[in-house]
């Protein structure tokens, strides 16, 4: 039976090696499920693959977006499914590895089918939270539909922006779209996530964050000043290095918030995932446990 491999965990729990080599032994190529990583712009500050990497092993939605560039889940959804047919056609396997919950749960299970967001609506939503800022929005969204608000994050402007986009644009609420139907696909599915010690995992993320400072993140985000808005730069680093480009804080309060938010990413990512009972937990440094446990499910 054709067999998606699905390697997951929270950001610099060692993702990005262990997917390699697997890859490599499956012969397969690798399919990022990472949504920052999409835009080619965002090099350093999302640890994107590097060119070694990427000779190593051919990969997928890696570089591919420019910052102004809509995208979704949905769409997300959509293109891996027609990639992963043309990928069946030729061999067994494939292979996804990241770290976006939701563009996870996209493939593995489908996601609700909303109304594709018009050119008008999307920027009048966009400059509306730029003049406005997020909690007049939150406000409104309470309004439109309550019991969405209830649920959503209410400090993650994407999410409450896209709300109100579907709300304007049909009329309708957003919870009214929302059946929650997991949808069968026509492979198996093999999801094995990474994790460490907490104490562990914080230093971890901690280097990552400083070897970003030495790779040159603070130039990579004057750079994209003039993109600060768009949607992709809504993200931790850049929002801390724009911080100290505006004067809000010192270059060390700004890495050290870079690291704290880092880290309380990384537990939000490892709360969603662990609702999900079909993900096998292993150390990433259990390589043979872990190439044994997908190989053992992909006979």
């Amino acid at each position: 039976m054709k067999t998606l491999v699905v390697i997951t965990g929270p950001t610099a729990v060692g993702k990005t090696e262990l997917s390699l080599q697997i890859a490599e032994r499956l012969g397969t190529p690798i399919i990022s499920a990472d949504s920052r990583q999409m835009y080619r712009d965002l090099r350093i500050g999302t640890a994107a693959p590097t060119e070694e990497q990427l000779r190593r092993v051919r990969h997928y939605f890696v570089a591919t977006l420019g910052l102004t560039d809509y995208y979704s889940a949905s769409m997300y959804e959509e293109e891996v499914l027609r990639l992963l047919d043309q990928l069946f056609a030729q061999q067994d396997y494939a292979l996804m590895s990241g770290g976006s919950m939701m563009y996870i749960d996209a493939v593995c299970q489908g996601i609700d089918e909303l109304p594709t967001v018009d050119d008008v609506t999307r920027h009048e939503m966009k400059r509306r939270l730029a003049e406005e800022g997020l909690p007049a929005l939150v406000d409104e969204l309470y309004r439109l539909d309550p019991e969405h608000w209830a649920v959503v994050d209410r400090q993650n402007p994407r999410r409450v922006v896209h709300a109100l986009e579907i709300c304007k644009m049909t009329g309708r609420t957003y919870t009214s779209f929302r059946t929650g139907e997991h949808k069968q696909r026509p492979f198996r599915i093999v999801k094995v996530g990474l994790n460490r010690p907490r104490e562990e995992l914080y230093a971890r993320i901690n280097q990552r964050c400083d070897q970003m400072m030495q790779d040159g993140l603070l130039d990579e985000a004057r750079q994209l000043l003039p993109y600060r808005r768009e949607n992709a730069l809504n993200t931790v680093g850049y929002k801390e290095m724009f911080a100290y480009l505006d004067g809000q804080w010192t270059l060390d309060e700004a890495v050290e918030r870079m690291k704290g938010n880092t880290r309380r990413y990384a537990r939000k990512q490892l709360t969603w995932l662990k609702r999900d009972p079909e993900i096998r937990w292993f150390p990433p440094d259990e390589l043979q446990n872990i190439h044994d446990y997908v190989e053992a499910h992909i006979q």
